[in-house]
């Protein structure tokens, strides 16, 4: 299990993301719009360098849904590597089917 405290600052991340989203789209494409002045990109560079860090997508980190373990990550499954493979020899993951032969 991850630390709380990681697990829930990236929660907060995620929520500045989901905030900030449509502002930092704004400032990203008039930043790179050629046809406005250099004057009105550069104030758009400096708006946008004024938003919070953790408002970037880039900061949020994939955790998984079960231990919050960052590592190891499944995106189709939203679990790490570990939860899946208990959670999928027991049948609690569905269309997952332990493998033998």
């Amino acid at each position: 299990m991850a630390k709380k405290s990681a697990i829930e600052k990236n929660k907060r991340r995620e929520k500045l993301v989901a905030k900030y989203a449509a502002k930092r789209a704004a400032l990203k494409e008039k930043i790179y719009d050629k046809s406005l002045g250099d004057d009105e990109r550069w104030m758009a560079a400096l708006q946008l360098a004024q938003l919070p860090r953790n408002s970037a997508r880039s900061r949020v980190r994939n955790r998984c849904e079960v231990s919050g373990r960052p590592r190891g990550f499944y995106r189709k499954f939203k679990m790490s590597r570990i939860a899946l493979r208990e959670l999928g020899s027991a049948g609690r993951v569905p269309g997952v089917v332990k493998s033998s032969w």
